[in-house]
């Protein structure tokens, strides 16, 4: 989605704001076929409108512009196969950049040209491939002919020196089937200078010999079959090729072996062959005289040079040629995707032959009303016609997309609202909260001074970098932390703040101030417990001199359950308060009496009454005594067990848990007016609509339904200037009826409303018990690391141990650190966090029912495109 700027004004002094989506407007326009692609063209790079389909019945082979499509399909067939080439070959392609040539749109005859230039160089670039791929093959079977030349004269001249050897193997039924003294060997010498017949040694045994070149791999199978198949009536040999080849067909070197293979008669040689040719074998017929031999030696090595030759003017071409390609083809791509999708959404127009015009409808944000206009005036404009387009606002009862105004700070808070579910148009947007909540909630559960500044200075290096890392392209990887840097900016900032809280860094306490408890002067004289005196209250956050401590754990185990109640009580209940604003704004004043007001008071009473005695207990000194030395309080009681009995015995509270005077008494009447509450959230809203329906009846109004009137053609003819605004209703097909009132149906509804919402007040509070959970586990984990590594290291006996302990303990540790507590806790943390959000405070008042609104925007299209 475009993002535009964030709080635009419109003429009339309206601005835009995260709380709502943007309003929006059925617009309708009437094209004129001439300038119908540039005025879309114009809209694509506005990107503010979304097009309606107004031919839903008709396939997508039936279209009006079905071939122009196909034409494009076909170019972008052939961009794809030169960028293919291209990529292959790492021809450096150009940046686009903001070229003026990809913006514009292009007329016929410009495509036709395009068009024209790609299968030209398709043409050029295929003939090229296919020369330098006949030169490869080419040269593969010259370069295996050689290694069969040197290796078989090599064998033949062994040969024709010890011919009893082969002599034997074929007497001798035990005689192995490969020769044990040269496997592969280079002890015979080839010596085509040398003249010699080898044929006469062989014509006396009566033998005759296939050779070839087979991939190394298929070797044992081919040892296998000849054995089995000629019964091991045959004489072989094969020698590894002293570097792999490379395979024309794959482009992928391959490793093969030279053999040859003597046996009798035609017959098995010709079996042989066929047995070759099966497992993929190159055959070569070479002659067994040694002259001959000799000088198709010459003539091989002679044709491998020139061969090279050709081969690098070849490739030296093909290069020239894909250069000149990579020049244009980013230009040539961006405007193929262009007109792509300029043809697919003129598909969704409708075609008025009488007028010669197409005819769109869309729906577009009300504030950039002027922005279409004006496009369309610039469309008229650039293409020199003197006809004009016409744009229409039309009024619906059709509920429209959801559109928030974003930058690209809010944007990734937005996404996690939309991540959720798409608002309803004109809904409250969670997300506007979310900037602030989101991050808090988070740091709450990762608070901690040290990693919330390294959390901060990796988002912060990420922002202030950004243009060069976007320029540079982000690692698919890391891509999500990147385009949620200002959200882990936050996040990291926030735990500074919690870190500074909870007075802990890395597991450490800091003394910014003097402490507010101080120990007794005789801690060291034989004491194993020691008690703290209070002398005053430290500043800032948790006092340091808890650290360490015994009860350490107990007191911040029940100061941040305690929090955490505090904070999901107050997150919930506003959330409830939100609905106010939904109910106001789509005129349900029904609502706001049914269920905003017992819905609120069934939090208030229940768990607001809890947070109202979680800080009443943590305001009274229970310390605290009279003049005579007497404590004015009991023991402070258990919060627990205070809202257990409050249900179970109600009008009764034990004197040694008494939080204050007339608990009793308010308790009672709280539990009271919560169980009013439910009967009221069940029972009004279903009545009250059923009176609402038989009133309608008996006045005769329960069938009637609104008409709407269509567009008068006859306003189509007025002298209308470019982007000409005209009001007018659309077609009662869009226009919602009344649903037949079913009582039931309506009950059903408001019984499962209400069980959700009061079972959900209780586990939804419970939910925000996590807060307290991961910061206690994220308080551990640092703990145990700096325990296990750093403060072993501190402790270790000289000073050079020491040095060198502590140089790979911090390494360690920091490691550690960052994979554990940074990236697996931080996502944890992330994770409960977005729970908390979509879960506990969104489901209060966010429907999440809207339609994203998904404007043609050729920004977008191409993003889509490289993702």
């Amino acid at each position: 989605m475009p993002v535009l700027p964030l709080f635009k004004t419109s003429p009339s002094g309206a601005k835009s704001s995260l709380f709502r989506s943007e309003e929006m407007t059925l617009i309708q326009l009437y094209i004129p076929t001439e300038i119908a692609k540039p005025t879309v063209s114009e809209l694509g790079e506005l990107g503010a409108v979304e097009f309606r389909d107004l031919n839903p019945e008709t396939a997508a082979f039936q279209r009006t512009f079905v071939n122009e499509i196909k034409r494009l399909d076909e170019m972008e067939r052939k961009l794809r196969y030169l960028a293919t080439n291209i990529e292959k070959q790492d021809v450096p392609v150009p940046d686009l950049g903001d070229s003026p040539l990809a913006r514009c749109a292009r007329s016929p005859q410009e495509i036709d040209e395009m068009d024209e230039s790609l299968s030209q160089h398709e043409y050029r670039v295929a003939q090229l491939n296919e020369s330098y791929t006949n030169l490869q093959r080419r040269l593969l079977e010259l370069t295996e002919m050689r290694y069969v030349l040197r290796e078989t004269s090599a064998f033949l001249q062994r040969a024709t020196e010890h011919p009893d050897s082969v002599r034997q193997s074929f007497d001798n039924p035990d005689a192995p089937l490969l020769d044990p003294h040269r496997p592969g060997s280079r002890d015979v010498s080839l010596d085509l200078e040398r003249g010699g017949a080898s044929h006469d040694a062989l014509a006396g045994l009566n033998i005759g010999f296939v050779t070839g070149v087979i991939a190394r791999r298929r070797i044992p199978t081919f040892e296998r079959v000849l054995w089995r198949s000629l019964r091991g009536n045959l004489y072989m040999n094969h020698v590894e090729l002293d570097e792999a080849v490379t395979d024309p067909a794959t482009d992928e070197p391959v490793e093969k072996n030279v053999f040859i293979i003597f046996a009798h008669g035609a017959h098995l040689l010709a079996k042989i062959r066929k047995i070759a040719e099966s497992l993929g074998a190159t055959l070569y017929r070479i002659d067994e005289s040694s002259e001959r031999r000799h000088e198709t030696m010459i003539d091989v090595m002679t044709r491998l040079d020139e061969l090279q030759a050709v081969l690098q003017s070849t490739a030296t071409a093909r290069r020239s040629e894909l250069a000149g390609v990579a020049e244009h083809l980013p230009t040539w791509t961006t405007v193929v995707k262009k007109e792509k999708a300029l043809f697919h959404t003129m598909n969704l127009f409708n075609y008025d032959a009488n007028r010669k015009c197409l005819i769109a409808e869309g729906w577009c944000p009300t504030l950039s009303l002027v922005d279409v206009q004006a496009a369309l005036r610039d469309a008229t404009e650039l293409s020199g016609s003197a006809i004009t387009s016409i744009m229409h606002q039309l009024k619906t009862a059709k509920e429209p997309p959801t559109y928030h105004r974003t930058n690209k700070f809010t944007q990734g808070f937005q996404s996690i609202v939309d991540a959720y579910g798409v608002a309803r148009y004109r809904e409250v947007n969670p997300g506007l909260f979310t900037i602030i909540s989101f991050p808090f909630l988070f740091a709450v559960m990762f608070g901690d001074f040290g990693h919330g500044i390294l959390v901060s200075l990796a988002a912060g290096w990420m922002c202030w970098r950004e243009r060069a890392i976007e320029k540079a392209g982000v690692n698919a990887n890391i891509r999500s932390f990147f385009d949620g840097r200002y959200i882990v900016l936050l996040m990291g900032l926030f735990s500074i703040y919690t870190g500074l809280i909870y007075n802990d860094i890395f597991s450490l306490t800091m003394h910014i101030f003097p402490s507010g408890w101080r120990w007794p002067h005789d801690g060291r004289d034989g004491h194993t417990s020691l008690t703290a005196t209070q002398v005053g209250v430290y500043p800032l956050g948790l006092d340091p001199n808890w650290h360490g401590t015994e009860n350490m754990l107990l007191f911040s185990n029940s100061y941040k359950m305690k929090m955490s109640i505090v904070f999901g009580v107050i997150q919930m209940s506003f959330g409830i308060i939100l609905t106010v604003f939904n109910h106001r704004y789509f005129k349900k004043a029904i609502n706001i009496y049914c269920e905003f007001i017992p819905q609120l008071t069934f939090m208030l009473c229940l768990f607001g009454y809890l947070t109202v005695l979680i800080i009443y207990k943590w305001l009274v000194d229970w310390n605290a005594t009279d003049a005579a030395g007497h404590p004015l309080y009991n023991s402070p009681p258990g919060l627990l067990n205070t809202l257990i009995f409050m249900f179970l015995a109600p009008g009764s509270v034990k004197p040694e848990d008494q939080l204050y005077p007339g608990q009793a008494f308010v308790q009672t009447v709280l539990v009271l007016v919560a169980v009013v509450c439910v009967p009221w959230m069940l029972l009004t809203k279903p009545l009250l609509l059923r009176r609402e329906h038989k009133r309608t009846q008996e006045l005769g109004y329960a069938n009637m339904t609104t008409t709407t009137t269509r567009v008068s053609t006859d306003s189509l003819n007025a002298d209308h200037g470019a982007g000409a605004v005209v009001t007018t209703e659309s077609e009662s097909e869009e226009m919602h009826h009344d649903h037949e009132f079913e009582f039931g149906e309506v009950l059903m509804h408001q019984v499962i409303h209400t069980i959700e919402f009061c079972l959900g007040c209780i586990s939804n509070t419970a939910s925000y018990l996590r807060l307290w959970a991961l910061s206690l586990a994220h308080a551990q984990l640092s703990e145990v690391l700096w325990t296990m590594v750093m403060k072993n290291c501190f402790g270790m006996e000289g000073d050079v141990m020491r040095v060198v302990a502590l140089f790979v303990g911090f390494a360690v540790w920091f490691t550690l650190t960052v994979s554990i507590l940074l990236l697996m806790e931080g996502l944890s943390a992330f994770l409960h966090a977005l729970r908390l959000h979509w879960v506990e405070f969104n489901n209060k008042f966010y429907e999440a029912s809207g339609k994203m609104f998904e404007p043609f925007s050729f920004e977008r299209v191409l993003h889509e495109e490289e993702q």
